[in-house]
Order: C-alpha cells, then sequence, then structure tokens
C-alpha cells in the first residue's frame, strides 16, 4: 500500500470529473479493492508466525519462490506484488461481464480511467455482474458473467496473493504471478486482446522454464497434461467461432441465422463430448457447457488465446531471450492498433498450428478450477 496516497488523490480528482453514469461503477471498483487490501498480511510474517496453518504456510513458501523465480529468470518487476496474501472469503475476487451483439463475435467495450477501453466490465458483487448483464440482454446482446480469480492494478498498487487462485495449487499460482506481473510490465490500454495474449505468451514461457527447474519437476506431467487438454479446448472453441464468425457474414433473415447460430453450437456440444471421451472422461470443462453457449462467452476466451501463437513466434524469432523479446513488444506497444494488429497478423498464418499447443486458455476457465 506504500503507493496508495500517490495513487488514491489523482483518482479521486478523476472521479468527480466522471460525471453521474459512471461514478457508481467507479465507487464499488475502488471500495472493493481496497476492502481486498485492508486484509492483506505480509508473507514473510505469516511463514514466520508459529500460529499459521501448516498447509497455509507450506503454500506461502512456494508462493516466495516462485515470486522471487518471476523476477529472477523472467525478468518480471521486482516489487511488493505478491508479497502479501489475502483470503477473500469467496470463490472469485471479480465477477467479469461479457457482451456481443447476437450475431457478431466482437465484444462491447467499456472505456475505464487509466486502462482505457476493455472488453469486459468487472464487478466485486455478483449480484451487481448479473444486473448488468440482464439489463444489456435487455438490449439484445448475449451476456456472459465470468468469475475471475485474480486481476492486476498494473503496478499502481501492490497486488496480493488471493485465496482465489492459492486455493487451486502451485502451477496455478505461478501461471498467475507470472500472467498478472506480466500485464505490469507491459500494457497497452484500448487493446485487451493484445494484452491478454502478451500476457498469457509470457504466462506460458514462465511454466516452460519454472516446470524444468529443479523445484517443480514432480509437477511437471500433470501440467503437461493440462496443457495439452487446454490447447485441444482452444482449437474446438478457435474452430467454432470461425465457422460463426463466416455465418454472420451472410446477408439472411436474423431467424435464418439464430436458426443456424443454434445449430452450430449444438454441434460444438457434440463435439466437446467426443473431445471429453478422448480424455477418458475428464469432465474440467462440464461447467462451461453446463451454461449458456453465446457469442459472448466465445468472445472472452479469444481474448486471452488468439494473439498467443504471434507472440509465440516472436519470442521465437528473439532466440527465446525474454529481455529482447519484451523490447520488440514494447516496440509494438507504441504502435496504433492497426499498425500493431497488422504486424502481428504477419506471424499468425506461418505459426498459428505449429504454435496452438503452447497456447492457453482465459485464466478462470474450468480446467484451473
Amino acid at each position: 500500500m506504500r503507493r496508495f496516497p500517490e495513487f488514491v488523490v489523482p483518482l479521486l480528482l478523476a472521479l468527480l470529473l466522471a460525471g453521474c453514469s459512471n461514478l457508481g461503477y467507479y465507487v464499488q471498483a475502488v471500495g472493493g479493492h481496497f476492502e481486498v487490501m485492508r486484509a492483506a498480511q505480509p508473507i514473510s510474517e505469516l511463514v514466520r508466525d508459529p500460529a499459521s496453518d501448516p498447509q497455509l504456510r507450506k503454500k506461502l513458501e512456494e508462493v516466495q519462490a516462485i515470486r522471487e523465480f518471476a523476477s529472477r529468470e523472467l525478468g518480471l518487476p521486482d516489487n511488493n506484488s505478491y508479497r502479501s496474501y489475502v483470503d477473500v472469503g469467496r470463490p472469485y475476487v471479480v465477477w467479469n461481464v461479457f457482451a456481443a451483439p447476437e450475431f457478431s463475435l466482437e465484444p462491447k467495450r467499456w472505456c475505464m480511467l487509466l486502462v482505457g477501453c476493455v472488453n469486459y466490465r468487472g464487478y466485486y458483487a455478483r449480484e451487481d455482474a448479473e444486473r448488468l448483464a440482464a439489463e444489456l440482454r435487455q438490449e439484445g446482446y448475449d451476456t456472459h458473467v465470468g468469475g475471475v480469480p485474480a486481476y492486476s492494478t498494473l503496478g499502481y498498487l501492490d497486488d496480493p496473493v488471493l485465496s482465489t487462485f492459492l486455493r487451486n495449487g502451485t502451477p496455478e499460482v505461478a501461471r498467475t504471478v507470472f500472467h498478472e506481473l506480466a500485464h505490469q510490465l507491459i500494457f497497452v490500454p484500448d487493446d485487451s486482446t493484445f494484452n491478454e495474449s502478451f500476457a498469457t505468451a509470457v504466462e506460458n514461457e514462465g511454466m516452460r522454464r519454472w516446470l524444468a527447474s529443479s523445484t517443480a519437476l514432480d509437477r511437471r506431467p500433470v501440467f503437461e497434461a493440462q496443457r495439452q487438454r487446454k490447447a485441444e479446448f482452444a482449437r474446438l472453441m478457435r474452430d467454432y467461432r470461425k465457422q460463426l464468425q463466416s455465418l454472420y457474414k451472410i446477408a439472411d433473415s436474423a431467424d435464418r441465422q439464430r436458426q443456424a447460430k443454434a445449430g452450430l453450437l449444438a454441434a460444438l456440444r457434440r463435439n466437446y463430448a467426443a473431445l471429453k471421451a478422448s480424455w477418458g472422461g475428464y469432465a474440467g470443462y462440464d461447467k462451461f457447457f453446463a451454461e449458456d453457449i453465446n457469442n459472448a462467452k466465445l468472445a472472452s476466451l479469444s481474448l486471452y488465446s488468439e494473439l498467443v501463437p504471434a507472440f509465440e513466434a516472436l519470442l521465437d524469432q528473439e532466440n527465446r531471450d525474454l529481455p529482447r523479446f519484451y523490447r520488440r513488444v514494447r516496440s509494438l506497444a507504441v504502435l496504433d492498433n492497426e499498425a500493431r494488429r497488422g504486424v502481428l497478423a504477419q506471424l499468425l498464418p506461418v505459426r498459428a498450428d505449429t504454435q496452438l499447443a503452447r497456447s492457453g486458455v482465459a485464466p478462470g476457465t474450468p480446467e484451473m478450477q
């Protein structure tokens, strides 16, 4: 919390200028975050405290090692983020609302202070997220409310380790820390896909290196099996996004498009059932398919994987040298959106198929719960 005064004063001034329409949203966002931060306890103190739960102490010791690895081996920010712990007392810290038109996979965008425009809106109370989703459905949007186990304040504040992702095991902690610290390293306002795909690429490389280290070798077989399932799941979802995009380009009546859309989503469910059978009945993604599948849910996944193959190709061009890779990404970050996407698109055709197995899916999808 050492940066609290310099961060909050300009934010509060900005809130006063934001207007009534957004004021309630910002108040819940600021209030929700500081409620989390007030509960933060230094991990070093919890580890030393003999009264700490032994299982929690062991997990936090592993967190300390992961945090040091992130800065030492991956060149990620060496600051006070992920050096404190909070038990938030609920399954997710935030619930994000995604929305897309009935016949489009282009997600609705919201513009916010400090981070620019993003393709989701986050709430600390699920009922608030569900309320917005209901309003958007009344306007004709497909909507999806997804629980989020972690988020980044982009280095403005010292982000803590949360119970919402600590409970999912040490590999998930490593993934999350690498991913969220990558956001602190490079973040482009108004380009969610760029930001999330870059962070996922860093996360993937971080996991590759961490799993190769002596402290994590025993976890590698389980993680590799998970990664293979994620790659196959990502391939399935990407295929059906392409089919839906092709459908939406056809000039046809709303009723006929609606019927064709329903048919594709039914086929997606059948293909998932076949994929699940090939996994020996592994049910990690059942929750995703148990709920409504629509454009908003499909669009939410694409944020985290669409450009990952391009970033992986860029990393290969730099011989997997992370400092050089970060410099290349920073050179892209200063371009306008169209130019930046054009450079990355040139990397996709050659690399997409070979690199897909390395790409991840969104944090919070059922595989990681």
